[in-house]
């Protein structure tokens, strides 16, 4: 091929399938191309130069924020047809599936990724069952065991994805799951990759979502993951998670559907009517005030509010992991009880602290985020580092929070007009567990939250 000549031609990897070659161009034995990028605004493209020399070539770029070295020789027939990549069928145009009546109240349980991310196996699931128990969480109401990334294997010639080794019977552990009075929940993505690496349900949806449904599972995360790569815009990700939406209300068998896709393309709009019954509003929380705050003060907000079967999900409780300070915890605690958010923990259960534990545990914390209305509170008023919060509540009552977002103490009351305009009648200072004057005023340490239970005034 002369110099300066375009050749055609495409990379193929096991995450994102085939990636065409563009503004390609080649002098002497060096090739020079671009390639599509994602998540990366700033990049659309990413540069690649290809040198070949002695039969062999070298290639260097990169996808996203990775910089890829590889050292290759010309395939024979057989390799080539090997490592070709099979693109899954086109995606089912997009429908709306009925309301189930599972979640009427936001989920509440647990999952491995924050504490063990992909290291995990069915003797540490079945730990954090007899855990769940044994601390009294279960009996709190948390209920979900969610598998998280790192269980999955590989294909049988069927095609049927089977758990890697270290889960050796799926379905034996979701009947010992259930046996503790819990439910299972797992994970998946659309792409052909999970985010740790293992095989997604790109191709395989509706032969996944049986697999799910006949080993007992409960629940199911589908993260978009390597799907970004096809699933680029509005339409086709709202049909991606429609097919496993359809593909899981076809197994007949109940199954909580989380869709986890960072809160894209207004997902809040959309996500009920694709079965989902949770979606995630944003990327992946992190053991610090700083990103919990972020999220819980000014990302999940933006999303249009949730109701019964159908909720926000400013993601996972950090709360046992040992990143925050009590007073950071307890902020967010209140924060997402206030949202009416899952809560989903994150820790390892066997090592729950009293103080963990306890915050974990407040049956009055927990019935506001549990309240059957469903409404998802929302901030009323600042006044300096102070932001109060409203949540109205199916009695009649008002949850009202007085969170300082500063690094010094602050002080601050609770207003007629913060409880929607009403006379405050009683007063309910929920972390500390009694009654007080309506007029009182709080000292909120830094970073820290007061939260109210204020009653209809009698008549």
């Amino acid at each position: 091929m002369a110099d300066g000549a375009n050749p055609s031609g495409a990379i193929t990897t096991t995450w994102y399938g085939t990636i065409p070659m563009l503004n390609s161009r080649r002098t002497g034995d060096t090739l020079v191309f671009d390639t599509r990028n994602l998540n990366d605004p700033a990049h659309p493209t990413r540069r690649w130069i290809a040198r070949f020399a002695g039969g062999m070539v070298r290639l260097e770029g990169g996808i996203w924020h990775a910089d890829l070295k590889q050292t290759g020789r010309p395939g024979t027939d057989a390799e080539v047809a090997r490592r070709a990549f099979r693109p899954a069928p086109a995606l089912p145009p997009l429908g709306t599936l009925p309301p189930d009546n599972l979640a009427r109240t936001p989920p509440m349980g647990w999952s491995s990724w924050n504490r063990f991310a992909e290291h995990i196996d069915d003797a540490t699931i079945r730990a954090m069952a007899d855990a769940m128990v044994s601390s009294g969480l279960r009996d709190a109401g948390y209920r979900y065991i969610n598998i998280d990334d790192g269980w999955q294997g590989t294909r049988d010639r069927e095609g049927v994805l089977q758990p890697n080794a270290k889960f050796p019977d799926m379905k034996a552990l979701a009947e010992y799951v259930h046996g503790k009075g819990l439910k299972l929940g797992i994970y998946t993505s659309p792409g052909p990759r999970t985010c740790a690496g293992y095989e997604g349900s790109y191709g395989h949806v509706e032969q996944d979502a049986r697999s799910f449904a006949a080993w007992g599972v409960d629940y199911v995360k589908y993260d978009l993951c390597s799907g970004e790569w096809f699933y680029a815009d509005a339409d086709s990700v709202q049909r991606t998670y429609y097919q496993m939406g359809a593909a899981l209300k076809a197994t007949g068998r109940p199954i909580i559907y989380s869709l986890c896709e960072y809160g894209r393309f207004s997902v809040s709009r959309w996500g009920r009517q694709v079965g989902g019954h949770l979606w995630r509003t944003t990327g992946d929380i992190t053991d610090d005030y700083a990103t919990m705050s972020d999220i819980g003060f000014t990302r999940n907000p933006k999303f249009a509010p949730a109701g019964p079967g159908a909720w926000n999900d400013p993601d996972m409780l950090e709360i046992g992991n040992g990143g925050m300070s009590d007073d950071e915890y307890r902020t967010h605690m209140t924060l997402w009880a206030m949202q009416a958010a899952p809560l989903i923990m994150g820790h390892d259960l066997r090592r729950t602290t009293p103080a963990a534990l306890r915050l974990l545990t407040n049956r009055d914390v927990l019935a506001i985020d549990q309240d059957p209305a469903g409404v998802q509170g929302g901030l009323v008023r600042k006044a300096g580092d102070v932001e109060v919060w409203r949540k109205d509540l199916n009695d009649g009552s008002v949850a009202v929070a007085l969170f300082n977002r500063g690094k010094r103490a602050a002080t601050a009351s609770a207003l007629p007009a913060d409880a929607g305009g009403r006379s405050i009648a009683m007063v309910r200072d929920i972390w500390s567990d009694r009654i007080v004057p309506a007029a009182t005023r709080f000292r909120i340490p830094p970073h820290g939250v007061v939260l109210l239970r204020i009653e209809e005034p009698a008549v």
